[in-house]
């Protein structure tokens, strides 16, 4: 069965004054920590680009499993970039994932993958986070909605499975500067 992973990075950065993408995390662009976190257990990788198109392209379009697919509407949201992403899907299931969660471990994947369910949701003490596996049979409901719709309304009005994994990276996304070096923190102890 084919598994394609979606990350979303077509925003602006705003909330964290840099272009977050292309952080250093572990000597690396914290995106390139974001594939590498799926790139075992997905066939294809689809980056959904929009701001700052050219500089995502260069950090990470060289990467196996790597495609990278412009948003033109990216101002509208991330609901539009799931959309984006989701319309270049082939395979059965597919994960999304926002490109400023890095430290997500890939066993998280392989657990989720392990599920056999419409929707599967990773929860950490108590609180669910990302990635979020779909079936592929929802793609067609999913782009019939509004490009400002929000994925999680589609996700409440659909039957998820919450499996629980030790993994606090799943809610570890980066919006500001103090997120960032609690993740650099994170991976420095857990992840090297």
């Amino acid at each position: 069965m084919s598994i394609d992973g979606v990350i979303l990075a077509a925003g602006f950065s705003e909330r964290a004054g840099q272009f977050k993408p292309a952080l250093d995390l572990g000597g690396k662009p914290l995106l390139v920590r974001c594939v590498e976190s799926m790139t075992d257990v997905c066939d294809r990788i689809i980056v959904v680009a929009g701001f700052n198109f050219d500089r995502i392209t260069e950090l990470i379009g060289h990467l196996a499993k790597v495609s990278v697919v412009i948003n033109e509407k990216y101002e509208l949201g991330m609901f539009s970039s799931v959309q984006c992403g989701i319309h270049e899907v082939t395979g059965k299931r597919f994960f999304i994932i926002p490109g400023d969660q890095p430290v997500v471990k890939t066993d998280t994947f392989r657990q989720l993958l392990a599920v056999d369910d419409d929707i599967v949701i990773p929860r950490y003490n108590g609180k669910k986070g990302h990635p979020v596996l779909f079936k592929s049979h929802l793609i067609p409901e999913i782009l019939a909605m509004s490009d400002t719709a929000i994925l999680r309304d589609f996700i409440h009005s659909n039957e998820a499975i919450i499996i629980d994994v030790d993994d606090p990276g799943i809610g570890m996304d980066v919006d500001s500067l103090q997120d960032y070096e609690k993740v650099k923190a994170y991976y420095q102890k857990e992840m090297q």
